[in-house]
């Protein structure tokens, strides 16, 4: 027998809600115009260590515009989420009373 599918539209949304956060906040933190290179001192095998460039400008604003093309792109998904729930909502809220329970509101 066919079991009806569950759905947590709302539990998703909340987890969608949560990331747009994140990713707004992460890229509210790194202003374009402050960027710059991320050096980190790499050990030699003599034991010393040499700077080394973990992630240049360019990568850094690579990875802030691709953070803001998904969140805009995540952003679509949770507005058709919200809009989903709330026709669910409105098709439970919008049901008329039959005659039986009329004679009890």
């Amino acid at each position: 027998m066919a079991q009806k599918k569950q759905t947590y539209i709302s539990a998703e949304l909340d987890w969608a809600e949560e990331k747009l956060a994140e990713w707004r906040q992460y890229v509210d933190a790194n202003p374009l115009n402050s960027l710059k290179d991320r050096v980190e001192w790499k050990p030699t095998s003599k034991g010393g260590s040499i700077p080394m460039v973990i992630a240049s400008i360019e990568q850094q604003i690579k990875s802030i515009r691709d953070t803001m093309k998904e969140y805009l792109a995540l952003l679509d998904v949770v507005d058709k989420l919200r809009e989903k729930e709330e026709a669910k909502l409105e098709i439970r809220g919008s049901q008329e009373v039959n005659g039986k329970m009329s004679k009890f509101t």
